[in-house]
């Protein structure tokens, strides 16, 4: 990557020579090009929000900003880019969205998430660490800033404008006012399951910002739900990508002798499973977890694996996050031991299955939906 102050060497985390993807874009470009064009000074507290794969933080690492993130795997690929660099670990400090942020912050970066729903909830967080003279610059592509996200900007901070639109990149600026009153925090969310889904019919769900599906059950679980093992030859489960934990509480519920490791590599997916499995007092034991997968879970150590892969990572759709999960499971199951997997039916997932474990069985589908089912052999 190109900057101010140098070219930069930066990959993804986990790395992997195949991957075509890069760890920046044009907007992480264009905001640096403004900070240093911009002469905005960088003395104080610099805290950059949602840095996708550590670009931002390493290209001002110089002056030692804050980076706040809900992914582990951008936390990895910050700290393997900044080694890269020469950078020591104590002059980036490295916060989660689950951490307490800064007491001040003098310039504030945000790259635009995804969801809006998480930019609330960063941005409600920070505003009292904002004053009057906090230079405020949000990026993105063009196609991730919506009228929703300056409005966003302007009611928790202050009035908000765009730049023009260079390679297809935009920039946000926002001037904080003072605030006598600010918006209450709507996050966590929570809400009641429907009936006839199983185990967790009428059911208390916690969601954090940011985590899919916040203010209902979406489709595809509720399907899973349908569909889902009886549990009862399965001692230790894994509810993997477990967003809001519903799966996995289903299964701790049904099977209270299962011990439950709920895993994702967001810090809110992972706040909410914990806080869904402890409002409705679960008996049993379960463990909660932010990682890349199954990394770190020991081979042949897992009886079953529940799975509803992403197949986007940001705005670039791809596969590699479902063969990553597919495989760590493999590695941890036990054989005998089985990955019960979710999936949009255009996906393909049965191929991928047959490959890596030798078969694929059709539990369920629908219009929309396939469960399917792989034993280890």
């Amino acid at each position: 990557m190109t900057t101010p102050w140098g070219e930069l060497a930066l990959s993804r985390f986990p790395a992997d020579p195949r991957d075509r993807l890069r760890a920046w874009d044009a907007s992480d470009e264009y905001l640096l090009r403004h900070l240093a064009e911009q002469n905005v000074p960088l003395s104080g507290t610099v805290v950059v929000v949602g840095d996708r794969w550590g670009a931002l933080v390493t290209a001002l690492a110089a002056h030692r900003p804050v980076q706040v993130t809900d992914s582990y795997l951008a936390q990895e690929a910050t700290r393997a880019n900044l080694a890269r660099h020469g950078v020591e670990p104590g002059d980036v400090r490295l916060l989660t969205t689950q951490d307490p942020p800064p007491d001040r912050v003098d310039v504030l970066v945000v790259r635009v998430p995804k969801s809006l729903a998480l930019l609330e909830d960063q941005l409600l967080r920070l505003a009292p660490a904002v004053h009057e003279g906090t230079v405020v610059v949000g990026t993105g592509m063009v196609k991730e800033i919506h009228t929703s996200t300056l409005q966003l900007f302007e009611r928790i901070l202050g009035p908000t404008r765009t730049s023009l639109a260079e390679r297809k990149a935009r920039l946000i600026f926002c001037t904080p006012q003072p605030a006598a009153e600010r918006p209450a925090n709507p996050w966590p969310y929570t809400y009641t399951l429907p009936d006839g889904i199983g185990a967790v019919s009428g059911r208390t769900v916690v969601n954090h910002a940011g985590v899919f599906c916040a203010d209902r059950l979406d489709i595809g679980t509720r399907f899973f739900l349908g569909h889902l093992p009886d549990g009862r030859d399965g001692r230790r489960v894994v509810d993997l990508g477990c967003g809001n934990g519903v799966v996995g509480t289903a299964m701790a519920l049904a099977n209270p002798e299962a011990e439950v490791l709920f895993v994702d590599e967001s810090f809110q997916a992972v706040a909410s499973a914990e806080a869904t499995y402890k409002a409705n007092g679960v008996p049993g034991h379960a463990e909660f977890r932010v990682g890349d997968g199954l990394a770190g879970v020991p081979a042949g150590s897992v009886d079953l694996v529940l799975n509803n892969p992403p197949f986007h990572s940001h705005q670039a759709t791809t596969d590699s996050t479902a063969w990553r999960m597919f495989t760590g499971a493999r590695r941890a199951l036990r054989p005998g031991g089985e990955l019960w997997v979710i999936g949009n039916r255009h996906l393909g997932y049965h191929v991928k299955l047959r490959r890596l474990f030798g078969n694929s069985q059709l539990v369920a589908s629908d219009a929309k939906f396939v469960v399917l089912r792989a034993v280890k052999k």
